[in-house]
């Protein structure tokens, strides 16, 4: 069957009361930016609680699942039948229609459950659903009614602007609608974890940009490269993220030469997240993302986290701080971006790490190796931020 009609639902968005409308209005603009990317003609109509996406003839349907599935607030997705003939023995006819068409000769049970939301329409929900599944039996040998546990669940809803019949629902992504949370720096490396990060703090509403630390000549334009395509692969989830990239070889040069080697990582790590802090300020971030998770490495202990945050006055989101590794490989997995995250392209923090790296570093002791960086620490980090490129990344 070609379906012409998506009926895509929302969960959170439901129990916003009176701001419900400007969380459908952020949802709308989400599911246009996605469908852009298909290049298919749509009308997104909204109906009372409900959104639908009508499209053209000659657009592709699993190209159009496919970019729904990556909108955040999405719930479900289903391609629904809908006409504006309310006549009941319309409605038969479609619901039979419906069944032939989607399920063919395949033996199959079914239960039709109906929504009356046009009160003047004669009967309830109750005696159309017993009608409807009369007539669904008799045209349609192959189906058995199952009340309890059926295979197909046919819904029917009758409302003041037409009728809709859908049976099939595709799991869409959750959570909140980007842009209606405020907006987030995440720190991004060419590791499995940040991205992923991003990816979980962008599906509760929170718009994402992106810094990166490059070192040349210590790590390669390819290494680069790897980091910009996972910002656009975070983008299809998360739409455009601008991605800075810093230069740090300077500072990271200069701290190796001024302080002790089981501390570089540390100390490379708060000022990274300085940095970071300071171009979020400038961009309207009101908060950073990190990919950390406790114990990990020798900068995740939790007193190398008390250490990095420290140095921001920023709330610092680290959604994957209980999770394991094999938890988060999954999860990138499932995101698309483990592929790219895995190519042998070190980043800045492997390259300059120190062989026995402090795990439980003294703050008092940190500050005091920080001291022997003096003035020129800062005109360094100036430097930086101010030699920053921008890349706008989107797939």
């Amino acid at each position: 069957m070609e379906f012409k009609s998506f009926l895509v639902k929302y969960g959170e968005i439901g129990v916003k009361g009176k701001n419900r409308f400007k969380f459908e209005d952020a949802l709308i603009h989400q599911i246009r930016l996605a469908l852009r990317k298909t290049g298919a003609d749509y009308e997104i109509v909204r109906e009372h609680g409900r959104i639908y996406v009508d499209m053209e003839d000659g657009y592709d349907y699993e190209d159009t699942v496919d970019a729904l599935k990556r909108v955040f607030g999405l719930v479900t997705i289903c391609p629904v039948v809908r006409f504006a003939e309310k006549d009941f023995e319309a409605v038969k006819r479609a619901a039979v229609e419906y069944m032939k068409q989607v399920y063919g000769d395949r033996k199959m049970t079914f239960k039709v459950f109906t929504r009356r939301i046009d009160k003047s329409y004669p009967g309830t929900s109750e005696t159309i659903s017993a009608d409807l599944g009369e007539v669904i039996l008799n045209g349609c040998p192959n189906l058995k009614v199952d009340v309890k546990n059926p295979e197909i669940p046919l819904h029917v809803e009758i409302r003041n602007e037409g009728v809709s019949i859908y049976s099939i629902s595709i799991p869409g992504p959750g959570g909140m609608p980007v842009g209606t949370n405020g907006r987030a720096m995440l720190l991004l490396s060419g590791g499995i974890d940040s991205p992923v990060a991003g990816y979980m703090i962008a599906k509760r509403g929170v718009l994402i940009e992106a810094v990166y630390f490059h070192a040349p000549p210590y790590t390669s334009e390819r290494a680069k490269q790897k980091v910009v395509e996972l910002a656009k692969l975070v983008s299809r989830y998360a739409g455009p993220v601008n991605l800075h990239i810093v230069n740090f070889t300077d500072i990271q040069l200069y701290i190796y030469e001024k302080c002790p080697h089981e501390e570089l990582t540390i100390i490379m790590r708060r000022y990274m997240m300085r940095i970071a802090e300071m171009i979020a300020r400038k961009n309207g971030s009101k908060a950073l993302i990190t990919g950390e998770s406790i114990g990990q490495v020798a900068s995740q202990t939790v007193d190398s986290l008390v250490s990095t945050n420290e140095v921001c006055t920023m709330p610092v989101f680290r959604p994957l701080i209980g999770f394991d590794k094999l938890e988060i490989i999954e999860r990138s997995e499932q995101i698309g971006t483990y592929e790219t995250s895995i190519e042998p392209y070190e980043d800045c923090c492997t390259i300059f790490v120190a062989k026995h790296p402090v795990t439980h570093p003294d703050a008092e002791r940190i500050r005091k190796s920080e001291e022997s960086l003096g003035e020129r620490i800062n005109e360094l980090v100036q430097e930086a931020v101010r030699t920053k490129e921008r890349i706008l990344c989107e797939m």
